[in-house]
Parts: C-alpha cells; structure tokens; sequence
C-alpha cells in the first residue's frame, strides 16, 4: 500500500510509482548528486520500468528509466513517468532529461520537488512548453527528506561532506605510540578506497600530514592507484612539507590555510570541489562536527580495544545530554550497517533538529551534472 495518501491531484498508481521510485533512489551514492529515482507507467496505470541514479556520469534516474524502455521494447507514448525530483535541463556529462522525456513520447510528467540547481533547473518548464502535462508536489516532504542534507548544501553552496572514522570499539583512532595500521580490515579499507573514487576531494590535517604522511589516494583492490584520483586537500596554518607524500606525481594537491571548516568549504567550492571527504585527524574531524558541517557519516568500527591512544573525537562543545548530536542510520548506499570483514561499517546522516548549526533546507530542489572524508587510519 502506498504511504502517500491519494489526493484529488495524484491517483493510486501514481502515487505507488513514487514509492517506489523513492525507494529506488536509496540504492545510489550519496554524494555531489542528489538521490534520484524514476519509474516509468502506463496509460492504465501499470509500472513498466523501474530506473535510478548511480552516480557522477551515469544516466540521470530518467534516462536510466528510459534506456530500460527501450531495451524492453515498450512504445513509450501516451505513459506517465514519476521521479522524485524536477528532470534536468542540464547539458554536462550527460544529456538533459527533459528533452530525453520528450523524445520518447511520454505524455505527463508527476515529479515530487523542484530542482534548486540553477543549472539543471528549467526542467518542467521546458517539458511544458513541448506538450508535456507536468505536476509537482507528490510525496514532496518525504524526497525533501531523502536528500535533505544535499539540499542544504547547494543552498549554502558549499560540498557535500562526509566524514569517515575508522576506529576501535573504544573510539580510539591510533594507540599510545602512534601506530594506527592496520586498524581496520582489508575489506574496510577497500570499501574506503573505492569511496575514494567518487568523491571530488579528500581533506585531511597538517598534523595528520606530519604524523602519518599518508598519500590520500584512491587505490584498486590490487594496490594501484585507481584511474580517478581526489583532489588532496590539506587544512591548517602549516604549510606542506616539500617531501610530504601527499605531493604524489600530479600535482592535485591544495593547501587551505585556515582552521575553520567553513572557509575550507568555501575555498574547495571555489576549487570546484562538489564532494568532500573529510578523513582526520581528530581535530579536524571534531570541528566539522562541531560546525554542523557533516552530512554523511561513515564509521568503520574494529572488533579491537586499545584503552588508551589517540581517541577518534576531541571536545565537541556539548556540556549536557540536551545538547547532544544525534544521527540517524541511513539506509541509502548500501544500508546503515554492513559486516566488512571483521568490521562494522556504520552509514548516518545528522538528525533534523540537531543543535548543531544547520542551513535551512529550500522548499524547492540536482548538482553539476545532477548526479555532479578522513585518512582511514591503518589505510593511507
């Protein structure tokens, strides 16, 4: 049964459309990209194709639905597609879904919130003007919710950020001397390094540069480094030293002299960057908190107790349990929690409300194209 009531605007299979398009959307990446997804119905109300966004230069969620169409042989005239968010009128890696909707002869368009994307925006409007019966505002609080840290973030324009902590089961990062490899499993560290892959840039410490030294690469499950490298980001009033092995041979790395959180988004959306990994050290990490300027939260936990050492967090400013942060498990992108090996990999994101300072999520709402953290300690 549809969690959506029918309204007088929307009927039952439109509405059962848009659940399961929203629950299509959570199998993509969090990230640059809002969580996208499409389903495809016919005249007499019957789903024909199911499609989603997998990621920076992957199909949008209605080109995905449509290829699928196509591939099945359907005779898209006269159908209806329900997606969770307004299609693009963006030209980037991939083409525009609104022309792509009007070239395959669907007739109505129901999506659920606009696009706040200056960029991809427009797109109802262009569907509009070809002929295309377009409604908007089905399940809109529910897909304002699923991407609403993605929201904020194009409103404030700034990344979107995940933070990634891989610690001990008492929140330890490092022990006593120093040692932080290997902290977590190989099949932690690879799911880190394909994260790696598809963020825009990782962004650690000067001290964590200093202590650790590490190379801040996305690396295959082989040992070499992947096709597509970060930019390696370094926050801090230090500069780099010369021999730090964060130079690597390419020449992507950018030095972000500050320790505000705020002005090191700043400076990385200037630079282009649309998702950022923050990966350490616990400074930086509990800063980011501290600002409210987390939006993804990966936790790879060890089945391993230390009981001293460098812990994960430092001070977070919170002097009573009222004032707490608290998080809620997210089920997009593979779950909340996944077995790794020895590990736990926990998947949150910040609970609305929190006391941590939060832009306001616009009413209306994809990235550059629509689709477009911290050094895993033991994993540099």
């Amino acid at each position: 049964m549809s969690v959506h009531p029918t309204t007088p605007d929307f009927s039952a299979a439109e509405s059962a459309a848009m659940d399961a398009a929203l629950a299509a959307a959570a199998l993509g990446p969090r990230g640059a990209n809002p969580l996208v997804g499409a389903v495809i119905i016919a005249p007499d109300g019957s789903p024909l194709v199911t499609g989603y966004h997998r990621g920076a230069g992957t199909p949008h969620a209605e080109a995905d639905a449509i290829e699928q169409a196509k591939l099945a042989g359907f005779d898209l005239t006269g159908t209806t597609m329900v997606v969770t968010l307004e299609p693009c009128n963006h030209v980037g890696r991939t083409g525009p879904c609104a022309r792509a909707i009007i070239d395959a002869g669907i007739a109505n368009v129901v999506y659920a919130v606009d696009d706040p994307h200056d960029p991809a925006a427009g797109g109802a409007a262009t569907l509009r003007a070809a002929g295309v019966t377009v409604r908007s505002g089905l399940a809109e609080e529910t897909s304002l919710e699923l991407n609403r840290r993605w929201f904020d973030a194009v409103a404030a324009q700034r990344p979107f950020v995940t933070l990634h902590i891989a610690q001990t089961l008492d929140s330890r990062i490092a022990a006593a001397d120093g040692t932080s490899q290997w902290i977590s499993s190989p099949e932690s560290l690879r799911d880190n390094h394909a994260l790696r892959g598809r963020i825009d840039a990782i962004l650690v410490g000067t001290q964590t540069v200093l202590v650790d030294n590490p190379r801040l690469t996305a690396r295959t499950p082989d040992g070499r480094n992947a096709d597509k490298q970060p930019l390696r980001a370094v926050m801090g009033l230090r500069g780099i030293p010369e021999d730090a092995a964060v130079h690597g041979d390419d020449g992507k790395v950018l030095h972000l002299p500050t320790r505000e959180p705020a002005e090191a988004l700043e400076q990385l959306f200037d630079a282009g960057v649309r998702h950022l990994m923050v990966e350490g050290g616990s400074r930086i990490l509990s800063a980011f908190l501290s600002a409210g300027l987390v939006d993804e939260l990966i936790l790879y936990l060890a089945p391993t107790l230390l009981g001293s050492g460098t812990a994960a967090l430092e001070d977070l400013g919170i002097g009573t349990l009222a004032d707490a942060q608290h998080w809620d498990w997210d089920e997009a992108t593979g779950g909340s929690v996944q077995r790794l090996g020895r590990d736990l990999r926990l998947h949150l994101r910040p609970r609305t409300g929190n006391a941590a300072r939060e832009t306001a999520t616009p009413s209306s709402s994809e990235s550059t194209p629509r689709h477009a953290a911290v050094t895993a300690p033991g994993g540099n």
